[in-house]
């Protein structure tokens, strides 16, 4: 009788054991998944911080030409600082434009601001444009 009472105890220990090894693989698993879902939210956190900032850039750089007191139509290019991305800024006088009752609109230009720059191993490019009436500042 003595025998079969130790081997009871023993049998027990295993299973408690196991218990112990399948609550660690379920921890693990759980953990890994935590991880790499946090790691996801960064990457997505890091994407939304930089599509924010092209805006803002983008925003500027319309705002600036917005307000020149005399647009002329060309092309200019230039890097903003040490950051890679290269602003190009387009002004183009629209000879065709007509409001709808027909009216030929004159001296309006359409103000194109592209951004371009090198991310995760490929070329990037987002754009705004605006239209404005070439005399909007002058008496």
């Amino acid at each position: 009788m003595m025998s079969s009472f130790h081997s009871g105890r023993k049998g027990q220990r295993g299973f408690l054991l196991l218990e112990v090894i399948l609550a660690l693989a379920v921890f693990s698993a759980a953990a890994t998944g935590f991880a790499v879902a946090m790691h996801r939210m960064a990457a997505a956190a890091g994407l939304a911080q930089n599509e924010l900032r092209i805006t803002r850039i983008l925003d500027s750089a319309l705002d600036e030409t917005l307000s020149l007191p005399q647009l002329e139509e060309g092309r200019t290019s230039n890097p903003i600082g040490k950051s890679g991305i290269e602003m190009t800024t387009a002004i183009t006088l629209l000879n065709n434009l007509e409001n709808k009752d027909g009216v030929k609109l004159q001296e309006t230009y359409l103000i194109t601001v592209s951004a371009r720059w090198y991310e995760t191993g490929v070329w990037k490019e987002r754009a705004a444009e605006t239209w404005r009436y070439g005399r909007m500042y002058q008496p």
